[in-house]
């Protein structure tokens, strides 16, 4: 943060390197009052995927939480636990985390106080805020350990007293908090929708304690109702050819007049302002990621991005848009990596109710994804709100001392 050009300051403020603070803040050097503890590399002989020994725990781990786990039974290594803060420096430097327990790898720092005057929870966040990342991206001249070392010594950051300390932590620890809860909510809701489609591609829309007086048939595609069909994928769709323009990924905007969307996992990629590739077809469609495999519904107007984004038009006389695209997500499409796999998604055969059934399904799916969609903004919206905090708390732009006892 650069000081500002002015000698005007807020009454009890003062201007430092770091800006305008309070009086009664420091500016101090992290590596005067913090331990950067390195972590070990017991030696890849040691590993193993078998879960014997402890976790050993890499930046890519600490970057996309415990995935592709390996394990050690080293003698040779060092311990954190879910309280300890870490901070990678390999790899991807500068990430601060926490809520591990194993061993860590040379790439990453277990970071604790030297002193009382340093609240854990403090440290946690500050590390986290521009004054720490601009440092370290300001130093990091690769990727490598010694650069990202070496940037430490320069790192400053404001002190508050330490009881103004804990309140800025305990807020943003209730922000954090809320924000994982609603994480909780959001994968508890999606376990939900994976088994209601079994459920109502199996039996249909019938509670579950009716299932035994559903008749079923076998089908290529497994158990069905008596009275569904099975039909092949392009029985659903209409074989008019499509035109429509498409926009390379290096021309997307982060704001425009009309939505872009790709094979992507978001399902607005970014944003142009070219009018002439609109899509003008009938709504709603199926977008398909001809190398990712992923599917969305499209209902509004849109413009195609990127190469691969194939538009599905439902046959509505046949199948209702909406059940389509559930009946598409509950297909099983092999990956073949970053090739296509439109020719896969053809050869598949899709079960067809009644079209009142169909909407049935569709309603209840809708439900549960309408219930995933309003968690998600609320996560979004609590995510910009630690963001926001997290800066006007640790520049005093926003004060706690308001506060009389902590949470």
């Amino acid at each position: 943060m650069n000081p500002p050009t002015t000698d005007i300051l807020p009454q009890g403020y003062k201007m430092t390197e770091l800006g305008p603070l309070p009086e009664e803040w420091k500016v101090v050097r992290v590596l005067d009052y913090c331990n950067f503890d390195r972590g070990t590399e017991p030696g890849s002989e040691s590993y193993n995927r078998e879960g014997e020994g402890v976790i050993f725990i890499r930046v890519g781990n600490i970057s996309a939480g415990l995935q592709e786990l390996l394990y050690t039974k080293s003698d040779n290594i060092k311990l954190c636990n879910e309280e300890d803060i870490l901070m990678s420096f390999d790899g991807s430097p500068g990430i601060v985390t926490k809520g591990f327990k194993g061993a860590y790898s040379s790439g990453i720092r277990k970071v604790t106080p030297k002193t009382l005057n340093l609240d854990k929870n403090f440290l946690f966040y500050i590390l986290k805020t521009k004054f720490v990342q601009d440092v370290i991206e300001k130093y990091k001249t690769g990727i490598t350990i010694k650069h990202a070392s070496k940037s430490i010594q320069h790192i400053k950051i404001p002190l508050p007293p330490l009881l103004e300390q804990q309140k800025i932590a305990a807020v943003l620890s209730a922000v954090q908090e809320a924000k994982e809860k609603t994480q909780a909510v959001i994968d508890a809701t999606k376990v939900l929708k994976k088994s209601m489609m079994k459920h109502l591609f199996t039996y249909g829309p019938v509670p579950p304690e009716e299932t035994e007086n559903v008749p079923l048939k076998e089908t290529e595609i497994g158990k069905v109702p008596e009275d569904w069909e099975v039909v092949f994928f392009e029985k659903c769709i209409k074989k008019e050819p499509i035109k429509v323009g498409k926009v390379k990924q290096q021309e997307y905007k982060v704001y425009g007049k009309y939505p872009i969307v790709d094979q992507g996992k978001s399902l607005i990629a970014g944003y142009c302002d070219y009018e002439k590739y609109v899509y003008e077809g009938t709504l709603p469609v199926i977008i398909f990621g001809d190398h990712t495999r992923i599917i969305k519904f499209i209902n509004f107007p849109f413009v195609i991005g990127a190469d691969g984004t194939k538009v599905l038009t439902p046959n509505a006389s046949v199948v209702l848009p909406e059940f389509f695209y559930f009946a598409l997500l509950n297909i099983k499409i092999p990956n073949r990596g970053y090739n296509r796999h439109y020719s896969l998604l053809r050869e598949q055969k899709i079960p067809l109710p009644p079209l009142f059934v169909q909407q049935k399904i569709a309603s209840i799916l809708s439900a549960i994804d309408a219930k995933i969609e309003a968690e998600e903004n609320k996560k979004q919206a609590l995510e910009d709100l630690f963001k926001t905090l997290l800066h006007n708390l640790m520049t005093a732009k926003i004060r706690v001392t308001a506060i009389n006892e902590l949470p």
